[in-house]
């Protein structure tokens, strides 16, 4: 079994608790909620038309290297469109600060000098929350108009909602009596819709329905 990496100060950065396994209910409910929205870094790199093959070699290298340091949550590479060379790099952090470990580490500038010869310009890093991810496009895309990310958000949330509603909130009315049950229960499906929806479902949805976005 392979050990936990270190974080930045040396120590595990597991953050299990064992201790609520045995925990009751009202203890769980009772504790702060960790924060659901994932730190995702946009980066956009222009290649120059002569050297793409170089730097998509470059880039089998530096993505294993970036999931390597502690919070990494997984990466996408969004090939440019017909006519254009622009990639667009998405790399995502449980926190902020785990973001910056990598943006600042001895690593990525190695990997950053070594790419610089590839680029038609310099890079593009934009910093958004998993909520603001949902809708995040390539600068050559105009963002989808804002009725159809309603429209989107909508249809992933009402299906959602309703599913969690009769089948999780009904548990905590039982577990615990009113008021409190029914808080419990709405706060648990509300929290785990934001997390489904940062996490899994709404960066696969949109890419998704991409073509329909962007019409």
């Amino acid at each position: 079994m392979n050990p936990t990496p270190p974080g930045a100060d040396g120590r595990a950065t597991d953050d299990r608790q064992p201790s609520l396994r045995n925990a009751a209910l009202p203890q769980v409910a009772a504790r702060a909620l960790p924060r659901p929205d994932m730190v995702t870094a946009v980066i956009r790199q222009r290649v120059r038309a002569d050297h793409r093959p170089a730097y998509e070699a470059w880039l089998h290298e530096v993505i294993p290297i970036a999931g390597r340091f502690p919070g990494h949550r997984g990466v996408q590479v969004v090939p440019p469109p017909s006519g254009s060379l622009e990639y667009t790099i998405t790399i995502h952090f449980d926190t902020l600060a785990h973001a910056q470990d990598w943006f600042s580490s001895e690593a990525r500038q190695s990997l950053l000098q070594q790419v610089q010869p590839l680029l038609d310009a310099p890079e593009e890093v934009k910093t958004v929350t998993g909520l603001e991810f949902w809708f995040e496009s390539p600068a050559s895309v105009p963002p989808p108009r804002r009725f159809k990310q309603a429209l989107a958000t909508l249809s992933v949330i009402f299906p959602l909602t309703t599913v969690l509603g009769l089948t999780l909130a009904p548990a905590f009315h039982s577990w615990l009596p009113s008021p409190w049950g029914r808080l419990a229960g709405n706060l648990a499906v509300a929290s785990i819709t934001v997390f489904l929806m940062t996490y899994l479902i709404m960066p696969r949805y949109t890419r998704l329905i991409s073509a329909w976005l962007s019409r």
